[in-house]
């Protein structure tokens, strides 16, 4: 019988692979748990991982199963905000949806990745899930504080104009996230009506809106890849160079974790 394998087959390497959780969505009186294409897209096309979606709902017993799972953690975005009695306050805003499970999740899943030395992206929600991880809190009403602009969208308006770079943010000089982007201010969107107060214990700034808000952070004193960032770089990001730098610096990070825990990537 012939033998059409000659053993010079290539095999593709494995892939890092990076924790992404999951939110609850109400449809037609069924629960859902959902992640949005848009913030997995630039994961596989431009950070080069593989995604691991997480549901939620059912606790963190399985927390340390999952991440002994993963090269990476990747928090996302989402429509609903972070339960405020979380960082000791009073819910200012009532009328906005709130996802307790995924709060009670991602806590302590950041926290478990930090000590684990797992890289860890956090976008808009997933950033503010970061501050509040390490004892930081929020404004709730971000467009009603003195001084500060309103960071909210005009959700009466298409994604493509909801989504289109509205301000500039100026970049911490002198830090690793101004040398990969080569510039003291880039511009971003902006969709957000929270915003961070106080920050965590460890969280430094990376950049500032032109009001002083928040946009970026990092934990300088963790030797592995954090970073939070406010606006959504996720959309589009093969139009973005920006975006697309984020993404893969994140995709390097996690590449760097897999080689460190199971020496040269393996084919599969």
């Amino acid at each position: 019988m012939s033998n059409n394998n000659t053993g010079n087959t290539q095999h593709p390497k494995r892939k890092p692979v990076v924790l992404m959780s999951m939110g609850a969505q109400e449809r037609k009186g069924h629960d859902y748990q959902v992640m949005t294409k848009k913030y997995m897209s630039p994961l596989v096309e431009f950070a080069g991982c593989v995604p691991l979606l997480a549901p939620t709902c059912f606790g963190t017993a399985d927390l340390e199963q999952y991440l002994s799972m993963v090269d990476g953690v990747y928090v996302t975005g989402a429509g609903s905000n972070i339960d405020p009695t979380l960082y000791g306050q009073e819910n200012l805003t009532p009328d906005k949806a709130q996802d307790q499970d995924r709060d009670q999740f991602d806590l302590p899943l950041i926290r478990a990745a930090l000590a684990r030395g797992l890289p860890l992206f956090g976008i808009c929600r997933g950033m503010q899930e970061l501050n509040v991880a390490l004892g930081g809190d929020m404004h709730q009403k971000l467009y009603e504080v003195d001084g500060l602009n309103d960071h909210r969208e005009d959700d009466t308006t298409p994604p493509a104009e909801q989504y289109a770079d509205i301000h500039a943010v100026r970049l911490v000089p002198n830090t690793w996230l101004a040398e990969l982007m080569g510039q003291e201010e880039i511009p971003v969107n902006s969709l957000h009506g929270q915003g961070i107060k106080t920050l965590g214990k460890g969280l430094q700034a990376l950049a500032h809106a032109e009001d002083g808000v928040i946009e970026a952070i990092h934990l300088p004193d963790q030797q592995q890849f954090t970073l939070g960032v406010q606006w959504h770089p996720e959309w589009q990001a093969a139009q973005n160079p920006h975006s697309v730098k984020l993404f893969q610096a994140f995709g390097a990070a996690c590449r760097k974790q897999a080689e460190l825990h199971n020496g040269e990537l393996k084919p599969v």
